[in-house]
């Protein structure tokens, strides 16, 4: 994958093909230290022990529709290509909680890529899903906690463009405040 917003992208539509109604996504960089740590977990079903010890082996996957799982074995490639790691904690009937770690200003490193875009792509595509994405750059934050829209819309679908467009507007603005 091209950047690092992808791999969020798709092991947040992993947790919902999981049957989750709510995905937590945490991104944390601090340059001085020189650590970008990447969380994603959701409520979904999460994985039985036998296959959580396989979740990384890109010929594993639960799609019917092709035999190989790239995501999180790409995921871990990206994550060891910046001298990082990622980690797999999923608990049956619980949900599934992916953390990555590397070096932030490694050469190797892929781009954020458009967290705007990843975002309001998944509330978009997943209505009935709520969202929590919060980044946090130098001690800086920000958060968007799909539920709190919610509450504001009323009668209005959270997926309707112009709602979207805002959320993306929002979201791109506080983004470039806290780089």
């Amino acid at each position: 994958m091209q950047d690092l917003s992808l791999h969020i992208l798709d092991v947040a539509e992993n947790g919902i093909a999981a049957g989750a109604d709510l995905v937590q996504m945490t991104v944390e960089e601090d340059t001085k230290e020189d650590r970008l740590t990447i969380t994603i977990e959701d409520n979904g079903r999460g994985m039985s022990p036998d296959f959580l010890a396989r979740a990384l082996d890109p010929f594993v996957t639960t799609r019917t529709t092709r035999r190989v799982g790239l995501g999180l074995s790409l995921f871990q490639q990206s994550a060891q290509g910046a001298e990082g790691d990622l980690k797999v904690d999923s608990t049956p009937g619980l949900g599934t909680k992916v953390i990555v770690r590397m070096r932030h200003g490694h050469i190797d490193r892929k781009p954020m890529g458009d967290m705007a875009e990843t975002v309001t792509t998944l509330i978009q595509g997943n209505p009935d899903v709520d969202f929590v994405y919060v980044h946090r750059r130098n001690g800086r934050e920000f958060s968007l906690d799909t539920r709190e829209i919610r509450s504001e819309l009323e009668e209005i679908a959270i997926n309707n463009p112009e709602v979207i467009g805002l959320i993306q507007d929002n979201l791109r603005s506080s983004l470039e405040e806290i780089a």
